[in-house]
């Protein structure tokens, strides 16, 4: 239907509320406006959906969510047996929009026949994949954005292993939702009713209480946190998310007496008014955290995301200046100091295996096979990871050990099967202590394994293309890459092409090709004859085209240099095509 027509009925039909078709209204002369909002449905994408809360198919809004849900709750009656009866449970992160939105789905649900665990409050992403495995549900759905600027909201759901759905999952849903045309067919119970059918149930601390004592068995050597005690000092933002309390609340049980919260970053906030980006990567979200470290001196600086899936760690270098560390530099270390601890202990399985995905650097994998681990790639995106959990416990092939992404998305055990900043905010801390007894910073420790398996750097760029025009040339960009790649980046020769669109690699030097192994994805991996890589992708999340960058140099100045030579080659010939 003409999106000018989906308009028009937005406006006129009684099933959409008031408040809905006074924000209609105000755009009627905008058409481009109305064009964007009405031109598809909001995507649901592999992860599901997310997208600029307003009125219009092509935004977050109760109806999109209902619809959405509506399409996951039959997919689930369909794939998993005794579903309606397993139930689905429900989180929300500090979002605008995501108590509502939470509860609207639980309610969809529940006019399925479909029982809803709904959270009392906000909790964090993994806590959510937790609970999907210790109440035995059929799913879950999270409402949250994760670190996107404060307009957007999205969904996330999840299958019964807690795991985000993969691909092939993801697409029965998306077949489901897309059948649904009349949003004001889709089913809905008022809450009283609901709860007093025993359909909607409202959780919380009991679930709260059995995952921080999960978070706590990872500890690897409690006897370290109670040897630092008092001298060690933990400065933690949670960037007005979901992490306040259960990260606060892991370190304290665990025996950290010395965590100091970014007072203005401590509370909720959905515009996340003390920062540009609420987005643990950003440099600019630890401001706060560095000028309370003037007086605090702490032993490491830490924050998460919205959602508390992502965690940054922040330490000081030779100087005693301040060090954002990368998401690769984080997961290094931790990969280090868990094998390490596990060696010590005569606890390193046989079989065990690290995985990271492909954008990630390799110098996590050179750590695990000097211990002599196991290293395996997935595609981009924490539900590959969560995938390879459930085959390994299948199969019993593979023992894993850790998980981790570049974008500081990291896991240790698997009673959580997506990124958790909560179990990785521990093992910084315990990490961070643990040097501190050997007179070192994370810093130092970082040097040593640079010495000892190579001066890795790694950048990234994001181009930042919106609505349907920039759709059309984050496409465009692909398929000029693909067609046409280019023979050397400066003075370095191009030696592989890995295309995961076409699932073939190319050997440009021996003329040769090879079927690659992994699920397609429109990413283009370029490997230069001297080891360095670049590789591009379209974000999942976001509007956006992603160029990541990694080299390997003699010296920390050396590698430093010819990331930049690298980046600056790459984004010349990307900015050319535009």
């Amino acid at each position: 239907m003409d999106y000018k027509k989906i308009y028009q009925d937005w406006l006129e039909n009684p099933y959409f509320d008031q408040e809905t078709k006074a924000e209609l209204k105000a755009i009627a002369e905008d058409e481009k406006e109305i064009e964007e909002r009405f031109y598809r449905d909001l995507e649901f994408g592999t992860g599901g959906l997310r997208g600029v809360i307003g009125a219009g198919t092509n935004r977050m809004n109760i109806y999109t969510v209902r619809r959405a849900t509506q399409g996951f709750g039959e997919y689930l009656a369909e794939s998993v047996e005794n579903a309606k009866a397993k139930g689905v449970v429900i989180a929300y992160d500090s979002r605008h929009k995501s108590p509502e939105f939470a509860e609207e789905a639980a309610l969809v649900l529940c006019a399925n026949g479909i029982k809803a665990y709904l959270f009392d409050a906000l909790r964090t992403t993994p806590e959510l994949s937790f609970a999907v495995r210790e109440l035995g549900c059929a799913g879950g759905i999270v409402v949250t954005a994760s670190h996107n600027p404060p307009e957007y909201n999205g969904y996330k759901v999840y299958g019964e292993d807690g795991g985000q759905l993969v691909p092939e999952d993801a697409e029965k849903v998306i077949d489901k939702i897309q059948q649904i045309h009349d949003y004001s067919k889709v089913p809905y119970l008022p809450k009283q009713e609901a709860l007093d059918k025993g359909l909607l149930k409202i959780i919380g601390e009991d679930i709260d209480k059995k995952y921080i004592e999960q978070v706590k068995s990872l500890v690897l050597r409690p006897e370290i946190i109670g040897q630092t005690g008092e001298d060690f000092k933990v400065i933690f933002t949670p960037l007005h998310g979901t992490g306040n309390m259960a990260v606060r609340r892991a370190l304290a049980e665990a025996g950290f007496k010395n965590v100091y919260v970014v007072a203005e970053q401590e509370l909720p906030d959905p515009n996340f008014s003390t920062v540009k980006s609420p987005n643990p990567e950003e440099h600019e979200a630890f401001t706060l955290a560095l000028s309370l470290a003037k007086t605090i001196k702490p032993d490491v600086i830490i924050g998460t995301d919205p959602d508390c899936d992502r965690i940054g760690a922040v330490v000081q270098n030779k100087q005693g200046n301040y060090e954002v560390l990368t998401g690769n530099q984080t997961g290094a270390l931790l990969i280090d100091y868990i094998l390490s601890a596990m060696q010590e202990k005569k606890q390193l399985p046989d079989n065990g295996v690290v995985v990271k995905t492909i954008v990630t650097s390799e110098m996590g994998a050179a750590i695990a096979k000097s211990y002599g681990m196991t290293a395996l790639d997935t595609l981009t995106g924490f539900k590959f990871i969560g995938e390879k959990i459930k085959q390994f416990e299948a199969t019993g092939e593979k023992q894993f050990v850790f998980g981790y992404e570049e974008s500081y998305g990291y896991l240790a055990g698997t009673f959580v099967r997506d990124k958790d900043a909560v179990i990785a905010a521990l093992l910084i801390c315990e990490m961070a202590a643990f040097y501190k007894t050997k007179g070192m910073t994370l810093y130092d420790a970082l040097l040593s394994l640079f010495e000892k398996h190579g001066y890795y750097q790694e950048g990234l760029a994001s181009i930042t293309l919106k609505g349907k025009e920039g759709m059309e040339k984050i496409t465009d960009i692909l398929k000029q890459l693909r067609m046409n790649p280019p023979k050397a980046v400066g003075d370095k020769s191009l030696k592989l092409l890995r295309d995961y669109g076409q699932r073939i690699e190319y050997h440009l030097l021996e003329d040769r090709e090879e079927v690659l192994t992994l699920p397609q994805s429109d990413v283009l991996h370029f490997t230069m004859v001297d080891g360095s890589w670049f590789c591009v992708r379209p974000s999942g999340t976001e509007p956006k085209i992603k160029i990541y960058f990694s080299v390997i140099g003699k010296s920390l100045e050396d590698a430093k240099s010819q990331l930049q030579a690298l980046k600056d080659g790459v984004m010349a010939i990307i900015n050319g095509m535009l």
